[in-house]
């Protein structure tokens, strides 16, 4: 099968939603499948994919998320590149004064001799500095961005016709927020109780606390108020710009007009001539980490250098799952006739598996999986309610999960039906060594609808019967449940540090093709 195919193999996610195994993760402490929409992201880091430069996230906000250094070309979004370039500098030297002389030994004046002057100026070159781009040759001499006598010089921004609104209402809406926080912490704080049963006086009026600061040479406390900032709203006119006079008389030269990219990347003025794009800074990459919404625990974890592309945590699904690969179908699919189809399975951990293939998940299954896993993910909770000010509120300071998950089930999708295998099988372990091992294996008594086995991998024969109303050209989807051993090294009891076997399930989904004519 090709790489850039989709997968016919598709595993049921915790949250409903078909993935192939490459797009899943695992997390060992729920035990359950996770896909990209039921974890958590978190940004660790930025970077610049150019220069590898590791930018904090205060300094990424406030450079816009861009590359102070990095360039963009505004035709090709390729990297700018410096490129340097000799000019004749004039440098001018010192000159012999007009009416100065030289003086001999014996101290009599002397007149210069002719030609002993010094030149008035010498010829030399400088190396000057622009960027161009080295896929479409385009220059920032092409839209006259002079020249910077060093590579990393400061290269001028095109700014907006509108930066200067816009920062205005920033700051407006800003300080609005900090006024309406203010209001609330001070709201807050005046319904908060007293400490004490029975306050004085000088404690409710805060006269005690306001005579300490001012012996100890403190400021009363008292919440700055923020200055509102008063901006112009903005007026509607109908006033707009007309078309240049030459447009319906002149040819119309398409290179000279900018495409929807090139106008995408210049968002404040969008210009439509391609004399005003202007370069633009390479925008910062970042590095995320996945966390599990149920349990908090982290899936994903990259290192933080922009150079490495390891993990320190990496849960992906093809490390802990079973992957099921789609051989062929023995015969062609025809609607109402049984066929046979070859499904490869393969062990990717350090133990080994029995797996069972079953139709429907039996009722006792499921009420002692979602009673499991949900003691297994359980948070202990402690409140802290030692502050009145929380106290009164009615808040608890405890941990609790980010976003709960919303159980969905899985659609049903299979127009086959299968026909469950005899019995179990089991899948050996992983063993990189056994691949280069030229021993023959001893044959061994197995099951009928197994074919071969190797190593870690079994290719198995699974009998389906095809919907007998399908019409021709119609794709054959068929579902079953996969019940495997699992061996979890982790355990969330501090007291239980030996692995641990469960028994998972997870629900598959197997595009066997389209279906034919019948004779």
């Amino acid at each position: 099968m090709s790489f850039m195919q989709p997968s016919p193999v598709k595993y049921a996610c915790s949250c409903g939603i078909l993935n192939p195994i490459n797009k899943l993760f695992f997390c060992r402490h729920c035990p359950k499948l996770r896909c990209g929409f039921c974890v958590c992201h978190e940004i660790e880091s930025h970077f610049c994919s150019n220069c590898l430069e590791n930018i904090p996230s205060s300094e990424a906000r406030h450079k816009k998320n861009c590359c102070a250094n990095c360039f963009d070309c505004p035709c090709c979004q390729h990297t700018l590149s410096a490129r340097a370039a000799n000019v004749p500098v004039v440098r001018k030297t010192e000159e012999i004064k007009d009416g100065e002389s030289k003086e001999s030994p014996s101290g009599a004046a002397t007149p210069p001799a002719p030609g002993s002057s010094k030149p008035s100026a010498i010829p030399t070159t400088k190396k000057i500095y622009y960027l161009s781009c080295l896929s479409c040759r385009w220059t920032t001499r092409d839209v006259g961005i002079p020249d910077q006598g060093v590579a990393s010089g400061t290269w001028p921004d095109n700014e907006c016709l509108y930066q200067a609104r816009f920062n205005t209402l920033v700051d407006y809406y800003q300080s609005i927020v900090l006024q309406e926080k203010q209001e609330k912490m001070e709201f807050l704080r005046r319904k908060a109780p007293k400490q004490h049963k029975f306050p004085s006086l000088t404690d409710r009026t805060g006269l005690t606390v306001s005579l300490i600061r001012r012996q100890i040479g403190w400021h009363d406390k008292s919440i700055p108020k923020t200055k509102a900032i008063s901006i112009t709203p903005a007026e509607v006119t109908a006033d707009v710009g007309g078309l240049p006079e030459d447009i319906f008389t002149e040819p119309l030269n398409l290179r000279n007009i900018t495409t929807i990219a090139q106008r995408h990347g210049q968002p404040g003025d969008q210009p439509t001539a391609v004399s005003n794009l202007y370069p633009q800074r390479r925008s910062l990459w970042i590095k995320r980490s996945l966390r599990c919404r149920q349990c908090e625990h982290n899936l994903i974890k990259p290192e933080y250098h922009p150079t490495s592309i390891k993990y320190r945590i990496q849960l992906f699904a093809s490390y802990h799952v079973p992957e099921v690969l789609m051989v062929r179908c023995e015969q062609p699919l025809q609607p109402g006739k049984s066929n046979a189809i070859l499904l490869k399975f393969s062990n990717p951990t350090m133990y080994d598996m029995t797996i069972r293939i079953l139709s429907a998940l039996p009722p006792e299954e499921e009420l002692i999986t979602s009673e499991a896993f949900q003691q297994a993910c359980k948070i202990n909770e402690e409140a802290v309610t030692s502050s009145p000010l929380v106290r009164a509120i009615g808040l608890t300071l405890s941990r609790q999960n980010s976003t709960r998950e919303v159980k969905r089930d899985v659609e049903d999708v299979s127009n086959a039906e299968i026909v469950p295998l005899e019995s179990e099988f089991v899948l050996s372990q992983r063993d990189d060594s056994k691949e280069f091992d030229e021993d023959v294996q001893l044959p061994t008594e197995e099951p009928k609808f197994i074919v071969w086995r190797k190593g870690n991998k079994v290719l198995i024969r699974l009998q389906f019967t095809p919907a007998a109303d399908l019409p021709p050209n119609t794709d054959v989807v068929m579902g079953f449940f996969m019940q495997y051993t699992y061996v979890n090294t982790v355990s969330n009891a501090s007291e239980k540090k030996e692995p641990t076997t469960n028994a998972l399930h997870s629900r598959i989904f197997i595009n066997a093709g389209a279906t034919e004519k019948a004779d």
